[in-house]
Formats: C-alpha cells, sequence, structure tokens
C-alpha cells in the first residue's frame, strides 16, 4: 500500500490506509489498546483488537516506538470526538502492525514545550527535543519565509548567487575564525563575517541585483541573540539610492508578516524613520523599542534608524568606522571624507531596521570610488601597506568602472525569534551552539590528534594553570 499521511485521514473514512510514524501514548485496556500516532503532518488514535493474533506485538509498544500500521478509518462515535485534535472525529482500527524500531526512554518529555527543561540537556539532546511541535513548527516556518523570499526576489530581478566560506581575514569589526592551509603552512583562510566583499565585487560583475541566504561568523561573545554562527539574508543592489533599498526591504517584510503570520499586527506603516541622534535622545539606545503596548505578543513595532556618525573613538582614543568600513558618507560629507577634516560630524547612509527593540538589519549605500574607500582606511589609521595587504584587491576592482550600488543584510534568526514570539535565537535554529558555544551533540570545539596538527604545521601551547 501507499503510505497516508495522518493529517489526510480524515478524508478517507471507510477506506484502508497505511500510516506510518511513532507511538506518543499508549492506553491498555485488556483486550483492546489504544495508541496515539504521530507524524509529521499530525496525530491520530489507533485501536488495537488482540482478539486478532496478528496484533499481539501491540502489547510491546511503548512510547516513541517506531511503526508502520494497516487499518480501516472509522468515524468516531459522537461521545468520542475530541475537537482538540485536527483528526479528531475519526480512529483507525488496525488490522496489520510493523515494529519498526524500538526506543529507549527519551531523557525529557518530547511533547511539552520544552522551555522548563535544562537547555544544555536540550542540546544534547537536539534530535530529540526537534520533535516537540513548538520546534517542528519553527523549523518550518523557517522554511517557509525563506522560500517566500526566494520567490519575492527571484520575481524582481534577483540572481541568488552563493559565495566562498573560505575567505581571507581583514578588519571588519569582529574576530575571525581562522582555518589553518595544509598546502600553505602558516597561512590561514578565514571564514567570513560577511558576504560583503564579495556582493560587491558581484555589483562591479555587472549582476545589479544579487541576494543569498549566507552563513556568517563570528567569534564574538555569545548571547540570546547572537551566535558564532548564524544566517544573514543578504543582498546588493546597483544604480540604487538609500531609499530605494529601505523601501523594497519594507515593502518584503510586510508581505511576510501579512501573508505567512496574518494574526500579527505592524504597528505602523510605512515603517517609521528615527535619526541616530534622536533615538539617542529620547531612547538613550539605537535599536529602540517603540511598541505602543508591550503586552501584546502579536504587536510588531518596525522602525528605521538613519542618519548615523560614521565613525567613532575606541578604547585606544584613535578612530574606527561604526557599521562598517565600506559605507558611503551622506552626500553633504563626502568632501569631509575625502580631506579626513571634521571626523567626528560626518554622517553615514547607514540603515538600521529594527523591530520590537532588536536590530533585525543593517546596510548602506557603499563606497563605490577608490579614493573615497582609501580615504576610510586612511582615517582608521591602516598604512599604505596595510591597505594594500587587506583591501587592494576592492580598491582595484573599484577602478574598474564600479558602479554606484547599496545593500542590506537581515539577522534572518532575529526576525524569526521575534515573529515566532521565542526569547531565544536557538528556539529557531535547528543546531545551535549552547550558552558557550560548544556543538552539544558531537561536542566541539575538541582536541585534534597531534599527527593533523603536524600536517598543518601547528604547534599548541597547552596553558596548564587553565587545565587544571
Amino acid at each position: 500500500m501507499q503510505r497516508t499521511y495522518i493529517k489526510d485521514t480524515p478524508q478517507k473514512i471507510g477506506e484502508r490506509v497505511e500510516i506510518s510514524g511513532w507511538v506518543i501514548s499508549r492506553r491498555d485496556h485488556g483486550k483492546i489498546i489504544f495508541c496515539d500516532i504521530k507524524d509529521v503532518s499530525g496525530v491520530c488514535q489507533v485501536i488495537f483488537y488482540l482478539k486478532n493474533e496478528s496484533l499481539k506485538d501491540a502489547q510491546k509498544l511503548r512510547d516513541w516506538f517506531v511503526v508502520k500500521i494497516e487499518g480501516i478509518v472509522n468515524k468516531r462515535p459522537e461521545n468520542m470526538i475530541n475537537d482538540k485534535m485536527p483528526t479528531g472525529e475519526i480512529e483507525i482500527s488496525a488490522d496489520k502492525l510493523e515494529i519498526l524500531n524500538q526506543s529507549q526512554t527519551p531523557p525529557f518529555d518530547l511533547l511539552g514545550e520544552g522551555i522548563e527543561i535544562n537547555e544544555n540537556l536540550r542540546l544534547k539532546y537536539r534530535y530529540l527535543d526537534l520533535r516537540r511541535n513548538r520546534l517542528q513548527q519553527n523549523i518550518k516556518k523557517r522554511a517557509e519565509i525563506q522560500l517566500f523570499i526566494r520567490n519575492y526576489l527571484s520575481k524582481r530581478g534577483f540572481i541568488e548567487i552563493e559565495t566562498p566560506i573560505l575567505s581571507k581575514s581583514t578588519p571588519e569589526g569582529a574576530r575571525d575564525f581562522l582555518v589553518p592551509s595544509r598546502l600553505h603552512k602558516g597561512k590561514f583562510y578565514a571564514l567570513p563575517q560577511a558576504p560583503q566583499q564579495y556582493k560587491q565585487l558581484l555589483m562591479v560583475s555587472g549582476f545589479e541585483k544579487y541576494f543569498q541566504f549566507a552563513k556568517c561568523f563570528r567569534d564574538e561573545d555569545l548571547r540570546g541573540d547572537r551566535q558564532f554562527e548564524f544566517l544573514q539574508l543578504d543582498m546588493e543592489m546597483s544604480f540604487v539610492t538609500r531609499e530605494d533599498v529601505m523601501d523594497l526591504n519594507e515593502k518584503l517584510l510586510i508581505e511576510i508578516v501579512t501573508k505567512l503570520y496574518p494574526h500579527k499586527k505592524i504597528q505602523e506603516i510605512p515603517f517609521p524613520k528615527i535619526t541616530y541622534k534622536e533615538a539617542i535622545q529620547k531612547y538613550n539606545i539605537d535599536k529602540p523599542d517603540i511598541r505602543k503596548d508591550k503586552t501584546d505578543p502579536h504587536l510588531l513595532a518596525f522602525c528605521w534608524i538613519i542618519d548615523f556618525p560614521f565613525f567613532e573613538k575606541n578604547e585606544d582614543g584613535k578612530w574606527t568606522f561604526t557599521h562598517n568600513p565600506f559605507s558611503k558618507p551622506t552626500e553633504e560629507h563626502m568632501e569631509n571624507l575625502l580631506k579626513k577634516q571634521n571626523i567626528d560630524k560626518i554622517l553615514t547612509t547607514q540603515y538600521d531596521i529594527v523591530l520590537n527593540g532588536l536590530e533585525i538589519g543593517g546596510g548602506s549605500i557603499r563606497n563605490h570610488q577608490p579614493e573615497a574607500l582609501k580615504a576610510v582606511f586612511e582615517i582608521i589609521g591602516l598604512s599604505d601597506e596595510k591597505i594594500k595587504e587587506n583591501f587592494g584587491h576592492m580598491l582595484e576592482a573599484f577602478s574598474f568602472g564600479a558602479p554606484p550600488h547599496g545593500g542590506i543584510a537581515w539577522g534572518f534568526d532575529r526576525l524569526l525569534c521575534v515573529l515566532n514570539h521565542e526569547l531565544n535565537i536557538r528556539e529557531v535554529i535547528p543546531f545551535p551552539t549552547d550558552g558557550n558555544g560548544k556543538t552539544s551533540i558531537m561536542d566541539s570545539p575538541s582536541v585534534i590528534e597531534k599527527e593533523q596538527l603536524e600536517e598543518l604545521g601547528i604547534y599548541v601551547k597547552h596553558n596548564k594553570e587553565k587545565n587544571k
């Protein structure tokens, strides 16, 4: 027989079906055993009448056994209908049972919300934790939004292009994750903090509208809305203004909410635009939560933050960029940038999109002229040698007729976290690291064999005091 998904069984009353899934509860009534069976689509009740000798294995069933069952779909008596289940009006009278696999008792309950369970334990057994309905819905919604975005952008002329994972270490604001080279001993690749440089090079290539769901890696302090490894919706466009980029992204966000989260309400359309100065003065933060009713879980308050200062002083009293070095200043400040004067007054074309107090995206119009980009590097104190070493390829690329361009990157995990009303991005990522940056299932990072280190030309110096 062909397998029937449980969600489709109410349409097959009187028919013989085959279902497969997990036992999630078992009730033994002597000569009759009731089991709730779960597959990816739903849950239904199955009855085993033990007078049928072929069903004797039903007495062996326990929670989370994997089974294949054949039987007739019957309508339940009126007084036995369970209106809390989509399949509550039917039950399957089994006449054939095959136990496909047995299961140990799970280390924790898999049917509840799971929030009350120790997170490290949940992540150690993440493959079990993911069986719970809440996480199943989070991951399904993640895929649904990605597909929606792909279709939306593709229809508007965007091309999805993958950029490299093995890249170059350059100063872009956070620590890099380094990958040693076996063929070039003593040299290292870096995992990309973002596809920033590659997407700008694609504009030089003439693609004009690019996007991808990009894996990004940043070795920075962990918290509820930050992981070492995260997913970014990345896009870049040629011949656009700041308003063009913001308008496209605002419309896309509105479409996602109205089509995929119709029960949620956007507080204000169009999204308010707040300058960085106004945000600091009024909210004392550059990612304000402007909800009028913070007790409403379905209220979404988007806003744009614009007119950021381009530079700020670091702990050493030297200038550094506030966003990224590739941003273009606003037109009235281009002369200050090129002359490297009034640095504290220079504003950038950066724009951040904020949702309920979380920055879910940020971008800018870029410096597409090499002399303007070089001026940024000089302001932050890079020597000509360092500029050439780290960014010479960008300056050279821009010398071959780079078009004006700009873009944005969404923190996709953060967006999904807010839309699904979760408090931690680990609840919307299939296999996240724990709060200490460890991949709990595989216990990584881990010690590497001496032979492998020697092949890479690496010597590890152990801190004996730290290891005590």
